[in-house]
């Protein structure tokens, strides 16, 4: 689980070792297309923090501009 610090709000993450590739892929189910990989586990799980920041953040942004064309 990862943790939002703003609200404590916890999203589950689902880690996958890429056997043709190597490395790992992981990903956040509960936010579609939330996607992320590293070389290790741990470089996966730091990668899908901030792809999560980066979607939440994304997804605030485009709350204010709907809000503005309303």
């Amino acid at each position: 689980m990862i943790k939002r610090e703003a609200n404590s709000t916890e999203f589950p993450i689902i880690i996958e070792e890429d056997k043709e590739v190597g490395g790992y892929v992981v990903y956040c189910p509960t936010l579609k297309g939330c996607v992320s990989q590293g070389e290790t586990e741990e470089e996966a799980i730091e990668n899908i923090k901030d792809a999560i920041q980066t979607y939440l953040a994304s997804l605030e942004e485009l709350k204010k501009h709907c809000t503005k064309l309303h």
